[in-house]
């Protein structure tokens, strides 16, 4: 039913409008524009929009809590477990805890390689980027591995916290890889006059050593 009301009204526009009636009848050929391939081509205007793209932004890392540890083990009984921690571009801060060792201080420093393949030996001098004398951490000329001493009480167990500027976990001197080590004596922190004080501190044999690897924050 509303079918035929629609084809009934379309019928009475058409009727009521003879221009309309003839233009659908009879169309302008000029109003038809024949391709190539003798059909009929509809022309579409087609309005332009400009689309404007934003500049794609630099990707911006934001520094964040870093940590890592190192595990010591060497021939003898010492042992002991590092564990490192940096807030953003801040010091980062070493807790110590080593068992095992004589009472007393012993030298506790940052070596240059993480390669224990002939044990502690192979992990190289301190590190020390800056290429200078060794000395105390609190020292303007020091190296940047020369982390002091750390005392083991009469147990043999040394716990210590050390806060640190010179060993960060990322950037060129990121020490992830490279290795620390405790040594068999006190550390004279460059002062001592021996001959090996400005290079070693005179610490003595290399009881322990472990690799600096990042752990999840």
């Amino acid at each position: 039913m509303q079918t035929a009301s629609a084809v009934m009204a379309a019928q009475t526009v058409i009727a009521s409008s003879p221009t309309l009636f003839s233009q659908l009848k009879y169309p302008n050929p000029r109003s038809i524009t024949h391709s190539s391939f003798h059909g009929v081509s509809l022309k579409l205007a087609l309005k332009s929009q400009s689309m404007s793209f934003a500049a794609p932004k630099p990707l911006t890392v934001i520094a964040a809590t870093k940590k890592a540890v190192a595990v010591l083990k060497g021939t003898s009984s010492v042992e002991g477990v590092v564990t490192l921690s940096q807030e953003d571009d801040g010091p980062t801060t070493v807790n110590v805890r080593i068992t095992g060792l004589t009472p007393g201080p012993h030298g506790f420093h940052l070596h240059e390689y993480g390669d224990t393949t002939n044990g502690c030996i192979s992990t190289g001098a301190h590190f020390n980027p800056k290429q200078l004398t060794h000395g105390a951490p609190e020292d303007e000329i020091r190296h940047a591995g020369d982390l002091g001493n750390i005392i083991a009480n009469a147990d043999g167990v040394a716990e210590a916290t050390i806060v640190d500027n010179q060993i960060p976990l990322t950037g060129p001197n990121a020490i992830i890889g490279r290795a620390l080590v405790v040594h068999e004596l006190e550390d004279d922190l460059g002062k001592g006059g021996h001959e090996l004080s400005l290079s070693t501190g005179n610490a003595g044999g290399r009881l322990a050593c472990g690799v600096v690897g990042l752990t999840p924050v």
